[in-house]
């Protein structure tokens, strides 16, 4: 049964999808839970249409993503930390630190669920670096350097 997503679904699709799933997962559940609508012409229609103008706001979109981008790559992030005696630090840098450190060096505001550190646990002084996610397919690398307190 073919259906036009109206939300992102995890292991499915993203919002105005058109996908293919059985009839009754999309009847019992993606339907009444408003996650769905049945693909008919009319329904068609419109998400043309709504594709047509998401087209032409996501232009305008990539062209602020790109941007970002460039003033991100560009920055040298420093965030603060108390530190031990062996460089050790008190507690772990996390993606709140990173958003804290890109909002006062670039004066860009970014959710820190969408920050990956991508050494995973940062517990001592040194550089690291951090994948931002800024949408669906884009995302920028920063680097940032952990210095004691």
């Amino acid at each position: 049964m073919e259906i036009i997503l109206k939300k992102d679904v995890e292991k499915l699709g993203y919002a105005d999808d058109l996908v293919t799933v059985k009839p009754g997962y999309a009847l019992n559940y993606l339907i009444p839970q408003g996650m769905a609508v049945v693909a008919s012409d009319s329904n068609r229609r419109v998400l043309a249409e709504v594709m047509k103008q998401k087209e032409k706001k996501e232009a305008r979109l990539v062209a602020s993503i790109n941007d970002i981008k460039a003033r991100l790559e560009g920055t040298k992030l420093t965030i603060g930390a108390k530190v031990g005696t062996t460089d050790k630090i008190f507690g772990s840098v996390t993606a709140y630190h990173v958003a804290e450190a890109v909002k006062k060096a670039a004066d860009i505001e970014v959710d820190r669920r969408k920050i990956t550190i991508v050494e995973g646990e940062v517990k001592t002084l040194g550089t690291y670096t951090a994948e931002i996610g800024l949408g669906k397919e884009h995302k920028v690398t920063v680097t940032f350097e952990v210095v004691a307190e």
